[in-house]
């Protein structure tokens, strides 16, 4: 255990990640050892391997051990504020998300007053095929990048309403990166309607999503076409700008 902490606080050093010659010369441990330690870390997703660099990197499961490694991102810290705000205006819960390994994790959740029990969680996972935040963050992947995700999604259906086909879901892609939002449209928890938007850094890369989701009685599409699609791409214009971001995207 005091081994595989240490690997873990010397990665959380290097941000680029480490191979794993030098990762096992920094911790002053035989490079089958760092290896068998990194292969028990790996597989509870604690470490990442880049395939390309063969460097090994903190994974988002790190989010499970402690709280406070999300106080300290700049995306929740920035953001925040900003959905706190949007939840009050909306009375809705809004959720703040990335993307890893071909999933989403939600990094923030605020709740709404209203009584509704969602399955979400600070630091679960769910599909990005089924889920308005994943499509956002997909619609801004290079066609490299999408087609080795899409490659890897197995659609399952969630509800009666979820994307299963890859063709359609493409078609679903297109119409995101044109209208520069996307609906989860009952696809991913029954009864549930979600509208997300993205969040863009300072080089205009979509970087995390946030959506807001309630009970589909009261986040309508006559409320979504209404009233939250000029919502969330305030609230987008907002975040993004005060991540740096200076474009003309949103």
């Amino acid at each position: 255990m005091e081994r595989a902490l240490t690997i873990l606080s010397k990665l959380s050093e290097y941000p680029d990640g480490l191979q794993i010659a030098r990762l096992s010369e920094q911790v002053g441990l035989s490079k089958s050892t760092t290896h068998r330690l990194l292969a028990t870390l790996s597989n509870f997703n604690y470490v990442i391997k880049d395939e390309e660099t063969d460097k090994y990197k903190l994974g988002l499961q790190i989010l499970f051990l402690s709280r406070n490694l999300l106080n300290n991102s700049n995306i929740v810290s920035t953001a925040k504020p900003y959905l706190q705000k949007l939840s009050k205006e909306v009375n809705e819960t809004i959720h703040l998300c990335i993307e890893d390994q071909g999933e989403i994790v939600y990094i923030d959740k605020i709740e709404s007053n209203q009584s509704i029990q969602m399955y979400s969680r600070i630091g679960s996972r769910a599909p990005m095929h089924s889920t308005g935040v994943g499509k956002v963050i997909l619609s801004d992947k290079n066609q490299k990048d999408f087609e080795k995700l899409l490659s890897k999604m197995k659609f399952v259906r969630r509800t009666p309403t979820t994307i299963t086909s890859k063709e359609e879901f493409i078609k679903e892609i297109e119409k995101v990166k044109v209208q520069g939002y996307a609906l989860d449209n009952v696809e991913n928890e029954e009864v549930i309607r979600c509208i997300a938007s993205p969040i863009f850094d300072h080089k205009g890369k979509i970087i995390a999503s946030f959506s807001i989701s309630g009970p589909s009685n009261r986040v309508t599409m006559e409320y979504i076409e209404s009233t939250l699609i000029d919502k969330v791409k305030t609230y987008t214009k907002e975040i993004s700008r005060n991540l740096g971001y200076t474009g003309s995207r949103i």
